[in-house]
């Protein structure tokens, strides 16, 4: 008979809890520890340079001490897992006191000692028998019907020799039973003058408090999509970008995020004159805005002001604003090169990434890419164009391959600032790559139409040595830190993206591979473009000639007679459907499915065409479909 048990309850509960306070103290002494102890490598605080102590100290500021913890859900997080820590001692100490789960036990039913005789047993059986009567209990009827079957089957196991064998042997006056449980729950809920509350409890808990946490989740996670970027951002993206979009556009699109609509709309009368001010000194770098909605015009200014360098003029909660953009700058921009991608607009991808470089640098389309190195400003620059021969230099390429004691724009900094230009210069990367058109498992070089191409694109950091990993990137102007990148990305020369993906490996050498079926027969050329996430003026474009031959002329390939058979063969699927469905008839009419869409079951000879074509192909995984795939593959490439 199954039974309320306050010491099962116990055991439950302790367990119920643990499955929240084992991460939840796991979560709190990792934040604390980093909060108090984390060192300036971790949260990317390096003073590599002079240049790079604002940002470093306004790192340690944000992201270390008692003071980053002082947020609303570390706070209730910490204060619920107090309660219950507390709770789950209070457990303990009960069951080390009596912690034995309830078996079956007469005499402590019967509420008598163990060694009572028939007399005695008889009396306190009629003494029970009377207190848990359902009759007597009409407010309390269900325990007592529970316990006025308890208090029977108590008084069959001491006073029926085959009951009291059973109980003695197996614990239960029944027998052996299969399973033995008891409801972990505490018996208080039966009593009658907790129903009310009982009853009021599991309503908020069933009706309103677990449904208002599913919709509060589901409210918020609905919300984002991939990079964890909000739905609403995408939608704003595919609306303001197009194939001609122009980088001076993007700060606007950038602005427009349905992340920034909160922070970014302007709480007073103040902050709008201010944003106004700001404006009137941006304006003449700034494309004339195409919105008018005080949210994106606010994140425009803001944006500009960064990207001109003219932060410093804002006040500190525009500053603040301007900070929270930056942090969601990088999942944005990449969100926006998503949607080039999906739309195949080379040309807008590749601005986007441009756009990427000069938020994390803090310059404009119009500024030098000397400007990216530490205390250089337009006479530095001029300076370093001034120079003879091999020394003149006028971007940072070429200024990288000066050798230290030649290198112009110098003259006028002490001895720290120029070590840190020369700090700068080594940390930079010198990227050498390498391109490789080929055929996996082809013992020749020829490439023939429908094949697997693999573009093989070795990236090699010359200024790294064997073993060394590529630090973070110098961005003093940047308020947080940022791993660096490359992207890779292949397309026509009619502008389509064949692919394009950003390779995050940090290694010396990094090999990226792209696979793509070979068009029909003619020479393509592709462009293929190595662009920094980070650093201006490093990118790479590169040339990838290709030449496909006539498939035609390969040797027919001999299926193996045990193949063919294995092919005869009818799949599982083929069997369960030929199960399932009747046979209309034995006409060779098409049916009317098949005379609107043009789809039919192949004949085995047509079978036994494709396997051979599709074998004929080198690369294992090749399309089976039919020769009108050809025009599919010529909307992609355009023949030379």
């Amino acid at each position: 008979m199954l039974q309320y048990d306050n010491n099962a309850f116990a055991f439950f509960a302790l367990s119920l809890i643990s499955i929240y306070l084992i991460p939840s103290w796991k979560y709190i002494i990792s934040s604390s520890r980093r909060a108090l102890f984390a060192t300036d490598k971790q949260i990317g605080a390096l003073e590599r340079t002079s240049a790079e102590k604002k940002k470093s100290d306004s790192l340690k500021k944000s992201q270390r001490g008692i003071a980053t913890l002082n947020t609303f859900g570390y706070i209730l997080n910490v204060v619920l897992t107090v309660a219950f820590t507390i709770l789950f001692f209070y457990l303990i100490v009960s069951i080390s006191e009596d912690g034995e789960v309830s078996s079956f036990d007469p005499f402590n039913i019967l509420e008598i000692d163990s060694g009572a005789g028939v007399k005695e047993i008889k009396k306190a059986y009629k003494k029970m028998s009377l207190k848990w009567h359902p009759d007597k209990n009409p407010n309390n009827r269900q325990q007592a019907e529970a316990m006025f079957m308890m208090v029977a089957k108590a008084y069959e196991a001491l006073t029926d020799e085959k009951a009291k064998k059973n109980w003695e042997l197996y614990g239960n006056p029944d027998g052996k039973q299969s399973l033995e449980v008891s409801i972990g729950l505490p018996a208080f809920l039966l009593e009658a003058s907790n129903r009310n509350l009982v009853l009021v409890s599991y309503l908020l808990i069933m009706v309103i408090f677990i449904p208002f946490c599913v919709w509060l989740y589901y409210s918020n996670s609905s919300k984002f999509g991939e990079k964890s970027v909000m739905y609403d951002s995408y939608s704003w993206f595919h609306h303001t970008l197009n194939e001609h979009t122009v980088v001076k556009a993007l700060p606007e699109a950038l602005s427009g995020s349905a992340e920034f609509r909160k922070p970014n709309l302007p709480k007073s009368a103040a902050e709008r004159s201010e944003i106004s001010t700001a404006m009137s000194k941006v304006k003449s770098q700034m494309q004339k805005p195409k919105f008018n909605h005080p949210v994106v015009i606010k994140g425009n200014v803001l944006l500009h002001s960064h990207l001109l360098r003219k932060t410093e003029e804002l006040s500190p909660q525009c500053q603040e604003d301007l900070k929270f953009m930056l942090r969601h700058s990088n999942s944005l921009v990449d969100a926006m090169i998503t949607v080039c991608q999906h739309q195949e607009w080379l040309q807008t991808a590749i601005k986007c990434i441009d756009f990427g470089q000069l938020i994390s640098q803090g310059c404009w389309t119009k500024d030098s890419t000397l400007l990216q190195l530490p205390h250089f400003t337009e006479n530095e620059v001029k300076h370093c164009d001034k120079g003879k021969g091999a020394n003149r230099a006028n971007n940072l390429k070429d200024y990288l391959q000066i050798a230290d004691e030649d290198k112009k724009g110098l003259a006028n900094m002490t001895e720290e600032q120029k070590n840190d230009v020369f700090t700068v210069c080594n940390l930079i990367p010198d990227i050498e790559t390498e391109v490789k058109v080929f055929v996996d498992d082809d013992e020749d070089d020829k490439i023939y139409e429908g094949d697997i191409c693999s573009v093989e694109v070795t990236l090699t950091r010359k200024n790294l040595k064997e073993g060394e990993k590529a630090p973070l990137i110098h961005a003093p102007r940047f308020p947080y830190p940022k791993q660096e990148a490359w992207w890779v990305v292949l397309g026509t020369r009619e502008g389509k993206i064949i692919s394009l993906e950003k390779v995050k490996d940090q290694g010396r050498v990094v090999t990226h591979k792209i696979n793509f079926m070979a068009p029909k027969q003619g020479t393509y050329e592709f462009d293929l473009y190595v662009k920094s996430n980070a650093y201006i003026g490093l990118d790479q474009k590169h040339k990838v000639s290709l030449t496909t031959l006539d498939n035609s002329v390969l040797p027919p390939y001999k299926i193996h007679p045990d193949d063919a058979e294995l092919d005869d063969e009818p799949t599982l699927f083929e069997e369960m459907l030929g199960a399932n469905v009747e046979e209309d008839s034995d006409s060779d009419d098409e049916s009317e499915d098949e005379k609107e869409t043009g789809i039919r079951e192949l004949s085995a000879a047509e079978k036994k065409k494709q396997e051979l074509r599709n074998a004929r192909k080198k690369a294992a995984g090749a399309d089976d479909s039919d020769d009108d795939s050809d025009s599919d593959v010529e909307e992609v490439y355009t023949e030379k």
